[in-house]
């Protein structure tokens, strides 16, 4: 059903776990599965300089989480509000399509702790 490499970051999850020292933590779920992520970011000068996640769902939903932290971290914010959904699925090299939506997780994620900054700083949140 996955590949190999959905099977390898779902079973080996980077930059998986807490962190104490976040800038900023984002809890988010899946009306449709009832998957959730949580993720924090560490921001400096605009940029994430660590990521970490701890997801309850799914091996394409952990894979998707896995993948997104590699593919924003060191980004600016901006960058890592491009990253879409399609863009961490196309990373892993494809997913079934019954679990595309599990990579609209990370993506909703990263968007909602990116927002949640810019309130926390006085800025206008991005739509």
């Amino acid at each position: 059903m996955y590949n190999e490499t959905v099977m390898d970051h779902f079973e080996h999850p980077r930059n998986v776990g807490d962190m104490e020292d976040a800038t900023v933590v984002a809890d988010v779920g899946s009306p449709e599965c009832g998957d959730r992520t949580k993720l924090y970011l560490k921001i400096e000068d605009n940029v994430i300089v660590d990521v970490s996640f701890k997801t309850l769902g799914c091996a394409a939903a952990i894979a998707s989480s896995s993948k997104a932290t590699e593919m924003i971290k060191g980004k600016t914010l901006e960058e890592a509000w491009a990253l879409t959904n399609m863009d961490v699925v196309e990373a892993l090299g494809g997913l079934p399509e019954p679990k595309i939506h599990c990579s609209v997780l990370a993506e909703g994620a990263i968007r909602e702790a990116i927002n949640t900054y810019r309130k926390d700083q006085g800025l206008v949140p991005w739509e």
